[in-house]
């Protein structure tokens, strides 16, 4: 009886975890995400334009301001037109 009320309480933890990252993921998540990604930019408001789009489409951005996006495949495999990556 407690391994069952353990493993649901563990289930119950890793579900509510993984829906609060998923609420998070509003504009005040991106901005200030996208914020720290394009701190150091050369066109600033270029990549705060796409790194929004792509954090709306994808709930997560990469740490730091450059590489790291192995840690979101999404944002990573995100494309434009001519093939290039779409996100900074």
């Amino acid at each position: 009886m407690k391994l069952i009320l353990v493993t649901f309480l563990l289930v119950s933890l890793v579900l509510s975890s993984s829906f609060f990252e998923v609420s998070m993921a509003g504009s005040g998540f991106c901005d200030s995400k996208c914020k720290v990604r394009c701190s150091k930019a050369g066109a600033k408001d270029r990549c705060l334009k796409y790194c929004g789009i792509c954090c709306k489409k994808c709930k997560c951005v990469p740490s730091g301001t450059y590489g790291n996006k192995q840690e979101c495949p999404c944002y990573r495999d995100m494309k434009n037109s001519k093939g290039k990556p779409k996100c900074p």
